[in-house]
């Protein structure tokens, strides 16, 4: 796990566990969404996940925490396209 529960929520400032579900559902997806932008799987992405992957995650679950009804999800894979480029791998 790239973030956990209680980082995010600090990160999300919720202060309370009624949507600890929901989190941590988006969390599973966040991370699933850096992988597949990567290029990597969750076995493949660096040790030290401090910066712009653990970053990346943290974008895009407070992005789809906060535009639950209407998120854009082009604008998403863009920012995290941009996020990643440097650990990103080359396609064939």
């Amino acid at each position: 796990m790239i973030v956990t529960l209680d980082e995010m929520k600090v990160y999300l400032r919720v202060d309370y566990d009624d949507e600890d579900d929901l989190i941590s559902s988006l969390i599973a997806t966040a991370e699933e969404l850096v992988t597949h932008v990567a290029r990597m799987s969750v076995g493949e992405l660096p040790v030290n996940t401090e910066g712009n992957i653990k970053t990346a995650v943290l974008y895009t679950v407070a992005y789809l925490y906060e535009h639950r009804e209407e998120a854009d999800h082009h604008q998403l894979m863009l920012s995290l396209r941009s996020l990643l480029f440097g650990v990103r791998e080359p396609a064939f």
